[in-house]
C-alpha cells in the first residue's frame, strides 16, 4: 500500500469515474497470462488484494489501480549460445559472412522459436488517481513503466488528459538553489544524499551518500555541475529524493505515519487498508503542494 517511488501526472480535465461503469471497461482489459509467441502482456489486476476481486478500489476521492507486467525472460547467453551455431551453418552454405541485417532477421526468428520455452516473470505497479488534487500518481521510479500505466488506463478510460506535474526546467533551477544556498521548501531539510553531473559531453558525475550536504567537499562541485538528485527529510513525515525529471525516489514514511493504524488491527482487512491509503495520500498531498509552491510560487 505504501508507495516508495513516484511518478506524477497532472490531470487537466477531471474524470468521470462512474464506478460499474468504470469496473466493466477496467474487466476489458484485465491482465491474462502471455500465450506461446508472446513476448509481453499486461492488463488490470486487483489493486487492493489478491481476495478483493475488483479491478478499481475507490475511498472518498481517490482512486486505486493496479497493472500486471508479464514478460517471457530470455537471457542473452542462451540467444547468443543457440544463435552462434545458426549463424556458422548458414555462412557455410552461402559461403560468406552474413551481414548485420540478416543475422537480426535469424535472431528475431530464434526469439519466437524460444519464447514458448522461456520463463515468465511478472510485476505489478499501482497507480493512485487522487481527484481532489487531480494528480495521477504511479507507483514506480521508471518513467517508461509509468508511461505504460497511463497508456493502459487511457485505453480502458478512452482518454486520460496527463501532464507532467511540475516544470522540470524549473525545477532544475530550484535544485540548484536548494543545495547552494539551502532556501528550501518550507519544513523541509536536507538529507545526506545527492548526485550531481557535469553538463558537458563527458558528463563526469559524482555521487555523495550518508555525506553532510553542506560540506566544502560536496559545495565545490556545483561551480562545474548540476544537480540531479537530491534527498530531503521532513521531520515526522517522509525522507524522499527528489530528481531532476519530477520523480520521486526512495520514499520513506515516517514509523509514526506508518504505524498510525495499527490499533485497527487486520481483522477487516480493507477497512486497514483504507485507512493506510487516507493516511499516504493525505502525506502524498502535502509533500507535493509544497514541492510545486517552492518551484513555481505561483501554481
Amino acid at each position: 500500500m505504501w508507495f516508495k517511488n513516484l511518478r506524477v501526472y497532472k490531470i487537466t480535465e477531471a474524470l468521470n469515474l462512474e464506478p460499474e461503469a468504470l469496473e466493466r471497461a477496467l474487466t476489458e482489459h484485465k491482465f491474462s497470462p502471455c500465450t506461446g509467441q508472446e513476448a509481453v502482456r499486461m492488463g488490470f489486476t486487483y489493486p487492493l488484494h489478491h481476495s478483493i476481486k475488483q479491478y478499481h478500489h475507490q475511498q472518498q476521492h481517490l482512486h486505486l489501480f493496479a497493472v500486471k507486467r508479464q514478460e517471457k525472460v530470455l537471457p542473452a547467453a542462451v540467444i547468443n549460445e543457440e544463435l552462434q551455431p545458426k549463424i556458422d551453418a548458414l555462412e557455410m552454405e552461402k559461403g560468406r559472412p552474413l551481414g548485420r541485417k540478416e543475422k537480426q532477421a535469424l535472431k528475431e526468428e530464434l526469439i519466437q522459436t524460444l519464447l514458448p520455452r522461456a520463463f515468465s516473470r511478472s510485476t505489478v505497479t499501482t497507480a493512485l488517481y487522487d481527484a481532489e488534487n487531480q494528480w495521477f500518481i504511479v507507483n514506480s521510479s521508471s518513467a517508461g513503466k509509468a508511461e505504460d500505466v497511463l497508456s493502459l488506463v487511457r485505453k480502458a478510460l478512452g482518454s486520460l488528459p496527463a501532464l507532467p506535474w511540475i516544470d522540470n526546467n524549473q525545477l532544475n533551477l530550484a535544485m540548484q538553489q536548494w543545495l547552494t544556498d539551502q532556501d528550501l521548501p518550507t519544513a523541509f531539510k536536507l538529507g545526506n544524499e545527492a548526485e550531481l553531473k557535469a553538463p558537458d559531453e563527458e558528463g563526469a558525475k559524482v555521487k555523495f551518500s550518508n555525506h553532510l550536504l553542506t560540506a566544502a567537499e560536496v559545495q565545490s562541485h556545483l561551480e562545474d555541475k548540476l544537480v540531479t538528485k537530491l534527498e530531503f527529510v521532513v521531520e515526522g513525515q517522509a525522507s524522499f529524493m527528489v530528481c531532476d525529471d519530477g520523480g520521486l525516489k526512495k520514499l520513506r514514511f515516517h514509523e509514526v505515519l506508518a504505524n498510525q493504524n495499527d490499533e485497527l488491527g487486520w481483522d477487516d482487512m480493507v477497512l486497514r487498508l483504507d485507512a493506510d491509503l487516507l493516511v499516504m495520500a493525505n502525506e502524498l498531498a502535502v509533500l507535493l503542494k509544497a514541492l510545486q509552491q517552492a518551484v513555481t510560487p505561483a501554481a
